[in-house]
């Protein structure tokens, strides 16, 4: 019996076929971010360093166990009839009591995830809104965003819809309150 292709049913569809199937260069990320496919270069040193003082204090200092992972993809809701957003954050924590990071899917559903990290690299305005976007039309709790462009730390919270209700910028140097499951204060003074 020989298997028959499945065709798309709708443009979305195809579309998420498509990024599906895309074979990419070693080290660069491809995404689907609100109907759009997105290639990211692999990071730098700077942005990687960050990425490592965050997730060294999560771990350390919160008052709720933390997994950390900078692999697994997320699949989210998407909005205006696009396909499920895919997008691979920095970094996601969530409570280690969970184990969400089993499993050998490289693309995961975002329930249970605490927090997600993103640093700015090359599409800034992308991390600054796309993904800001994403994250809360999942329900991510919090949304932590190092911008090295204003030399600022954003925690997002609260999300609704398709956006954050509540946000605090702090200039790097500054101290960022992390709420419960964190319950402590991330220092930023290294990313100076």
């Amino acid at each position: 019996m020989t298997a028959v292709a499945h065709e798309p049913t709708t443009p979305a569809e195809g579309l998420l076929e498509i990024f599906l199937s895309l074979d990419t260069p070693e080290g660069f990320r491809a995404e689907l971010i609100q109907g759009e496919i997105v290639v990211t270069p692999p990071p730098d040193g700077d942005h990687e360093d960050c990425i490592s003082l965050i997730a060294e204090q999560v771990i350390r200092r919160s008052s709720t166990d933390m997994q950390f992972s900078g692999n697994k993809g997320l699949k989210l809701k998407s909005g205006g009839g696009c396909p499920k957003d895919h997008v691979i954050p920095d970094g996601t924590f969530a409570p280690r009591e969970l184990r969400l990071y089993r499993g050998a899917d490289s693309w995961m559903p975002c329930d249970g995830v605490a927090m997600i990290l993103q640093v700015t690299s090359t599409k800034p305005r992308t991390d600054r809104e796309a993904k800001r976007r994403c994250y809360a039309r999942g329900g991510v709790p919090f949304y932590l965003l190092v911008d090295r462009d204003t030399a600022s730390v954003t925690l997002f919270g609260d999300p609704e819809n398709d956006d954050y209700r509540q946000h605090c910028t702090l200039p790097f140097g500054k101290p960022v309150a992390l709420p419960e499951p964190f319950g402590f204060e991330l220092e930023t003074a290294d990313f100076l």
